[in-house]
């Protein structure tokens, strides 16, 4: 039988179409429910055309893992077998009542070496390049599709990206294949008519029809998203199939619901053409995706940090940390800058740098527009490779010595004895006051400081000591605004503005 994982994203469920069978039900209608409109009130759009034309693309695609359930699959799928049972015996009825042929036989959940998965994919090279997800083919075994003809042909993975979970699939056909092409994303309006065509519940090609709901969606499951929104019906193997314009043009692929039960309920989400379209280019050229690096850590801007800098909105992206040896490093780029703009496009989040600059071929030269020290200037950096940083640890913090900063803060400050370096793992380059204590309530608490960091910049002004620190914040107190602190945690640093609470 087949499974999946659902990717469970928020108090709902906001889950891939990644197909398993579910318990369904016939959906009646009273007749007295049933309200004719009155004539001329409403036109009906007429889609047979379009999917007479772009449905012979679209394929159904079958993956082959090894390994059998685990907990966490059954605890996604969300069946038992009891529902399992009910499923097996609707699906016969239906056969036996419309009398329909070559249903897909349902077999009985039973411990496997093999898991098994149904998705939707679609051609668009008549040669037999085929585009998916990546959570539907990226780590399967074996992949089958199968045509609207009905042919069976073996796929190969060509290449895959699970940041934006778009993969390429291969096959080889005797002739050409027919095919659709990526339309212009860009040019997505909200509101315009939209046809999804796919493989929902494992039951074969379907049609269904719906608007644009909204454009760049971030539903929080990476760093690119950008969502097409739809209330084009998107059910649990829709996965990898086109959402098409009505000139027959992919501008999406469905990838995500969002839903309580698994299916759906009008909200369905599409990576756009345009995010689309270039990774695979590359993955049909390299097998991969190559993404430039700047070499930086960021954060988002805020409007405290905005104020603390002298600046008149929140949008860019606060560098926090500069990595050595990076890019950014070799331009010049600064903790504490703030990153306005990329060869002359605006940096209004922190997503926009990073599609930015992973977007840019490594080895190509930028033009990045900084805010430092109360005004504007521009340094040049030729982007790297993609790489990966670390992450955070726990620590805890030696109280000894503590001194409690008098300007209600929140934070005591201690200095970094040689026992606290070597608790904390603190080699002899990280400079600063100890933040030994933060009181519960208070404006550092608020801001997420923690016993063990590190306060390392005040303002634009290094301290390395808490009689340093105190100097400072004494300083920042006196303009008014909230005070730009830079922290340094576990490896990593960030910037946060806080503002003193009347003492």
């Amino acid at each position: 039988m087949t499974k999946t994982k659902t990717r469970i994203l928020t108090a709902l469920a906001l889950t891939t179409a990644l197909t398993a069978p579910v318990l369904v039900a016939p959906m009646l209608t009273a007749p007295a429910a049933i309200a004719a409109a009155p004539t001329g009130s409403m036109v009906v759009q007429d889609f047979s055309d379009l999917a007479a034309k772009v449905s012979p693309a679209v394929v159904n695609v079958a993956v082959t893992m090894k390994g059998g359930a685990d907990d966490d699959d059954k605890q996604m799928s969300g069946r038992t077998d009891k529902q399992q049972q009910q499923m097996e015996e609707f699906m016969q009825r239906f056969a036996e009542r419309f009398g329909q042929k070559g249903m897909p036989q349902i077999k009985p959940q039973h411990p496997s070496p093999k898991a098994q998965g149904v998705g939707t994919g679609f051609i668009v090279d008549p040669k037999g390049w085929i585009v998916t997800n990546y959570h539907v083919a990226g780590k399967a075994d074996e992949i089958t599709v199968t045509l609207t003809d009905g042919r069976k042909l073996p796929a190969k993975m060509v290449g895959g990206d699970e940041k934006t979970d778009l993969a390429l699939l291969k096959v080889e056909s005797d002739k050409p294949l027919p095919y659709v092409s990526f339309g212009d994303a860009t040019k997505v309006r909200v509101g315009q008519a939209v046809m999804a065509v796919g493989n929902p519940f494992g039951l074969g090609g379907t049609v269904t029809t719906g608007i644009v709901s909204a454009r760049g969606r971030d539903i929080h499951s990476g760093p690119f998203d950008d969502y097409i929104q739809t209330d084009a019906a998107i059910n649990r193997g829709n996965s990898g199939g086109p959402l098409f314009d009505m000139d027959g043009n992919v501008i999406g692929i469905n990838t995500a619901i969002f839903s309580p039960s698994g299916g759906n309920i009008g909200l369905g989400f599409a990576i756009p053409s345009s995010l689309a379209e270039p990774v695979i280019a590359q993955l049909k050229e390299h097998g991969r995706v190559e993404r430039g690096l700047l070499g930086v850590q960021i954060q988002p801007m805020t409007e405290q940090l905005a104020q603390s800098m002298s600046l008149k909105s929140d949008k860019g992206a606060l560098v926090a940390q500069v990595t050595p040896d990076s890019a950014a490093k070799a331009a010049g780029i600064e903790a504490g800058d703030v990153i306005r703009s990329v060869d002359g496009k605006d940096v209004d989040t922190i997503k926009d740098l990073t599609r930015m600059i992973s977007g840019t071929k490594p080895g190509t030269s930028v033009k990045i527009g900084l805010w430092r020290d109360g005004k504007d200037m521009t340094v040049t950096a030729k982007v790297g490779n993609d790489q990966k940083d670390g992450g955070f640890i726990k620590a805890s913090a030696d109280k000894a010595d503590v001194k409690k900063e008098p300007l209600s803060y929140g934070v005591s400050l201690a200095p970094i004895s040689n026992e606290v370096r070597q608790e904390l793992k603190l080699d002899d380059s990280v400079k600063g006051a100890l933040i030994a204590g933060v009181e519960p309530g208070s404006p550092a608490d608020e801001m997420g400081l923690k016993q063990g960091d590190v306060l390392q910049q005040v303002g634009r002004e290094a301290v390395d000591s808490p009689k340093a620190a105190v100097e400072q914040l004494k300083e920042a107190k006196k303009t008014g605004k909230p005070v730009l602190m830079k922290v340094y945690r576990e490896g990593m640093t960030r910037f946060v503005a806080i503002s003193p609470r009347a003492a």
